[in-house]
């Protein structure tokens, strides 16, 4: 004989639920309650069910909570990106996804001319990241420095490193669009340097690592923090004229030809 609902454990499961912080289990319990009578659920099927939807809207809302405090520019998705414009990356990029790079603290550059989906694939893969339970920082290469040398004049500059390196993931957008002073080139190198094997990076930039030198002022530290990066990375180039350009009779940007990772 099945059993049957009574009001008083309607009550203790609403009263434990909210004791517990988990309001959404009596929600749950209710709606799964007539389902596991009538299928005939054990105990623990029943309980493992209504357990699993606590567990799912916990990771939802921890996700959104996540995603928010990234600092996005927007919201973009992997699913939203133009694939027929750059079809050359999409076997690489269906490997990222899975969030395993994060785990191994590898690092994904992207390479390209302006308007070729370079941010917007940052912030997708930055985004699944939050989804895996990862916390996510985005901002420019410009603010990253800006945040670093306010740091470095308060004299908490070890600290702030150490508090980044707790994020799991933190993206750098723009790498070359401003060059940087000597002091800043090395307080970038320092964040770099900082995650180096411990926590992922992702970076985009519209030079080849050869211009990097020319960003940062020296081509020493240029070259020390491309080798720290590429280490365990993958880079991706994307390739073209600017989405941003698409209908309105102009066919390119003046830009730098991306090379591959030789350079």
């Amino acid at each position: 004989m099945a059993a049957t609902k009574t009001p008083e454990a309607d009550k203790q499961i609403t009263y434990l639920a909210g004791a517990l912080k988990a309001p959404r289990i009596t929600e749950a319990a209710a709606r799964l309650a007539d389902q596991a009578r009538d299928a005939g659920w054990s105990f623990e099927d029943y309980l493992a069910a209504v357990l699993e939807r606590e567990v799912s809207a916990r990771n939802a809302s921890g996700a959104e909570l996540r995603i928010r405090a990234a600092g996005f520019p927007g919201r973009k998705t992997i699913e939203d990106f133009d694939w027929d414009a750059q079809p050359a990356i999409r076997q690489q990029v269906a490997a990222l996804t899975s969030g395993g790079f994060l785990t191994e603290a590898r690092n994904v550059v992207l390479l390209g001319p302006p308007g070729t989906g370079k941010t917007h694939m940052a912030t997708a893969l930055g985004i699944i990241a939050a989804r895996h339970g990862h916390r996510v920082l985005f901002a420019t290469a410009t603010e990253w420095v800006t945040r670093l040398t306010d740091a470095h004049r308060q004299g908490r500059l070890p600290q702030e490193l150490a508090r980044l390196r707790r994020y799991g993931l933190i993206i750098v957008d723009e790498v070359g669009y401003l060059p940087f002073e000597q002091d800043a080139a090395n307080l970038f190198f320092q964040l770099v340097s900082s995650r180096y094997e411990h926590a992922s990076l992702i970076l985009t930039s519209n030079l080849p690592f050869s211009g990097w030198g020319g960003v940062f002022g020296d081509q020493a530290v240029a070259a020390a923090m491309i080798d720290r990066i590429v280490h365990h990375a993958d880079v991706l180039t994307l390739k073209g004229a600017s989405y941003r350009l698409r209908g309105r009779g102009i066919d390119s940007l003046p830009s730098i030809k991306t090379q591959d990772r030789a350079d």
